[in-house]
């Protein structure tokens, strides 16, 4: 059996996915899609958004890497209820490449940010991706801490009561398949931070005792070297991760101790082209996903894998008037969907101005 470490590293986005598991239902077609408007108009200064959670006094915390525009660092906002924007934080330097590029983040114990730093963005491909905490004291950051080292790329971050899980969106290729994961690390263990996770290694049986599982991803095209990306959990503890490059949302089981005990897909394709960030409706379990390459936004039934398109247009658009502008992330507020345009030079797009959050009101 071929086995080589992925030498070539694609910008992981953040993605996610549908197909009714069987392939038993159709999607719905697009015939009432929403039109988005302009929620937030960026600067320069804040040219790619990104991932992105809701706060416990309802502003929304944004992760801008400014990938497109890397005379800016990357930095972290906040945006209020009336969507002004005060830029909070400048998140800490890699000590090899002078930059940090942030994806995924979430909110954890005690209110702290968790923020997945994703080096492969910036072409490393020797696990220097890192997992950070912003010290929060209400709304204001006062410290960083680096908590895990040695990821490859690291991606989604969702928090929940005990734990801090991570996707690793390319680990390895083994026979022509991306091999991506989910790590987990107890609130307990990060005391001891920093933790530096042993890399995959796919001549062994046994891997680092984070990773909770692995997934494969095949396809002739350049997304088939981005595997697991977006990822959130149900009010049952059930954990959805996006197959970007399958176009897929998979539903995983885990037990006690968060090691995955089952895993299925959910939903694949009908009319997903990828699965890039996601989250959870905490009042309906409904799944909402961002498809880059689709440049369209898709509920998914987490019964039944139902995928309903309810935002598209067609791709380099420029973010005019609201429109998407190859989206990367969404975020619930209210009866609100708020959809990050990161509008990255890639599959036939140009980055370009306007910089924006789009919006929707939800049914």
């Amino acid at each position: 059996m071929k086995q080589k470490l992925n030498s070539a590293i694609i910008p992981a986005l953040i993605l996610s996915l549908m197909v009714t598991l069987c392939g038993c239902k159709e999607p719905q077609k697009p015939s009432n899609l929403k039109t988005p408007t302009i929620a937030v108009e960026f600067e320069e200064k804040h040219n790619t958004p990104d991932g992105m959670v809701v706060d416990k006094f309802n502003n929304i915390v944004l992760n801008i890497p400014n990938f497109s525009n890397q005379d800016f660092p990357a930095v972290v906002v906040m945006i209020d209820e009336d969507n002004r924007v005060d830029e909070i934080y400048t998140l800490p330097k890699h000590p090899e490449t002078g930059r940090c590029a942030p994806l995924g983040i979430d909110i954890g114990l005690h209110g702290n940010l968790y923020i997945a730093d994703n080096q492969g963005f910036l072409g490393r491909t020797d696990n220097q991706s890192r997992l950070i905490r912003v010290l929060m004291d209400d709304y204001h950051p006062v410290a960083d801490e680096i908590l895990v080292t040695g990821i490859m790329q690291a991606n989604a971050v969702s928090c929940t009561s005990d734990s801090v899980f991570v996707t690793d969106t390319n680990m390895a290729t083994v026979d022509d398949k991306t091999i991506s994961g989910v790590w987990r690390f107890t609130y307990d263990e990060l005391r001891n931070a920093p933790i530096k996770v042993a890399p995959y290694d796919p001549s062994k049986d046994e891997q680092d005792p984070h990773l909770v599982t692995t997934f494969e991803t095949e396809d002739e095209n350049w997304w088939g070297t981005v595997g697991a990306n977006g990822m959130g959990f149900a009010a049952d503890g059930t954990m959805y991760v996006c197959n970007f490059g399958e176009a897929s949302i998979v539903k995983v089981k885990l037990d006690d101790e968060g090691k995955a005990i089952s895993q299925e897909t959910l939903a694949q394709g009908n009319g997903i082209k990828s699965t890039d960030g996601l989250k959870v409706d905490p009042d309906t379990g409904d799944i909402y996903v961002a498809d880059f390459i689709g440049n369209a936004v898709h509920k998914v039934n987490p019964e039944t894998g139902e995928v309903t398109t309810i935002v598209q247009n067609e791709n380099n658009s420029g973010g005019i008037g609201g429109k998407l502008d190859k989206p990367s992330e969404v975020c619930i507020r209210g009866n609100k969907l708020y959809i990050a345009n990161i509008d990255l030079t890639l599959d036939g797009n140009e980055h370009d101005a306007p910089h924006t959050i789009s919006v929707i009101e939800m049914d």
